[in-house]
């Protein structure tokens, strides 16, 4: 049987500054991320399974990248925790959802840890072939399994 990709995509709403950057991106903006992912593998030949035909149920890539990320990241701030946030007056107490992260919260970084969140949960048969991260509707990072 051939190897197959498949992709789905995935959409949320974030805000994030960078750390010492010298130019606006230093201060709190937001973004309309839009995350690829691409899975690739076999379709399964058990006609008496209900995956069958299947190389992973969509349901399933997409239970496994809302709860490891649009679920935790959506609609929150994401900050690199060596941001002196200790100087604005009780910010954990301001925002429910904000990320003090032990990165730098680049797209390319944020790729890099979606990438390691998924990896953990797709099933030993899957590759995870790709990934892509769009910050905004013109720029974004791609991660491949072959170049790592």
């Amino acid at each position: 049987m051939s190897k197959i990709r498949l992709t789905k995509e995935f959409r949320f709403e974030a805000a994030h500054a960078l750390l010492g950057y010298d130019g606006l991106c230093k201060n709190i903006h937001g973004h309309s991320y839009i995350l690829r992912v691409t899975v690739k593998g076999r379709p399964l030949e058990d006609d008496k399974s209900p995956k069958y035909g299947m190389v992973m149920d969509f349901s399933d890539l997409k239970k496994i990248v809302n709860e490891q990320i649009v679920n935790r990241f959506d609609h929150s701030i994401i900050l690199n925790k060596k941001v002196p946030h200790t100087s604005f007056k009780n910010v954990e107490d301001m925002f429910e959802r904000i990320h003090l992260l032990d990165y730098q919260p680049t797209c390319e970084n944020m790729l890099v840890d979606f990438v390691e969140r998924i990896k953990q949960q797709i099933p030993a048969e899957i590759e995870l072939f790709s990934v892509q991260l769009y910050e905004t509707a013109t720029s974004f990072a791609e991660w491949f399994a072959e170049d790592n």
